[in-house]
């Protein structure tokens, strides 16, 4: 017999108004945003700055001592991705591939900082290579410089300022939304919390994402958009992906062209495209819509 696989539950939500969930997403449920962490990790790396607490071309070596001196690595470079740090951290051969940063805990992540030298694949500044190690370490010395956990910082520095709840490291149990498998139980998620957690580990609602790209990207409330997003021309964005939930989200900054798509299982290349597709289709929208509106389906 013949298997077919389910409709990945999907979340969609853009600059038009329309807020659009199907196959069971829930947009105020909180979901895994992977890698779009870094864009509010850049971001707290700029209010930092702004607040006198750090120089965004500071050695990481005055913030964490224990770095190598002769690394060289700015923390502009961790956030820009020209450190010279490969995309993951050293692996033990014990490490189980259905959950690769469960072994990086504080200790672990101490004796990568102290050879970080010899980890580097090339000299800072000399090619972009996109590193999850680099945000990793860049985490570490925003909270050195800051004073603080990475939690409460960015809470205190970008998501109070921009009036966005609903961003966590550890949402509500009760209302977590998971990818499920074959016989609808939920699947297990991986381990991003440690160390690892400034580069990929924080939880949100669609709709607390919606706040952010527009706080960020179409209102520039807290200014120029962090060098940590990425660009096609004007448009600025990010994505992320872990085991098994996959987010888009983008903008065309000072307009009001924005979009944002999350995913439950699938492909993720399948979630940029809806993505961009939702951005062209916001892009031809009128601009007077009203307030947004929910449809479901699924």
């Amino acid at each position: 017999m013949r298997r077919f696989p389910r409709p990945a539950p999907m979340c969609a939500i853009s600059g038009t108004g329309s807020v659009r969930a199907e196959h069971g997403h829930d947009p105020d449920a909180y979901v895994e945003i992977g890698s779009l962490t870094k864009a509010l990790t850049g971001t707290l790396l700029a209010r930092l700055a702004d607040a006198g607490r750090l120089d965004p071309d500071d050695r990481l070596t005055a913030w964490l001592p224990a770095v190598p001196a002769g690394s060289g690595i700015t923390l502009r470079q961790l956030a820009d991705h020209t450190s010279g740090l490969p995309r993951s951290h050293p692996r033990p051969a014990s490490t189980d591939p259905r959950d690769p940063y469960a072994t990086l805990d504080p200790q672990e992540f101490d004796g990568i900082l102290r050879r970080l030298d010899t980890i580097a694949t090339r000299k800072p500044g000399a090619d972009q290579e996109y590193s999850n190690l680099g945000y990793a370490v860049l985490g570490a010395a925003l909270e050195k410089a800051g004073g603080g956990t990475y939690e409460e910082l960015l809470r205190t520095h970008v998501l109070a300022p921009l009036g966005v709840d609903e961003v966590t490291p550890a949402p509500p149990a009760d209302r977590t939304l998971t990818a499920r498998g074959l016989f609808g139980r939920p699947r297990a998620t991986w381990t991003m919390t440690g160390p690892i957690l400034p580069a990929g580990g924080l939880w949100a609602t669609p709709r607390a994402v919606s706040g952010l790209v527009k706080g960020l990207l179409v209102d520039r409330a807290l200014g120029e958009p962090a060098v940590s997003w990425q660009s096609a021309g004007e448009l600025r964005w990010h994505n992320g992906a872990t085991r098994d939930a996959s987010v888009f989200a983008g903008a065309f900054p000072g307009t009001t062209v924005w979009a944002v798509v999350h995913r439950l299982g699938g492909r993720p290349d399948r979630t940029d495209r809806a993505g961009l597709k939702l951005l062209a289709e916001a892009k031809k929208a009128p601009r007077d819509r009203g307030n947004p509106e929910m449809t479901a389906s699924g």
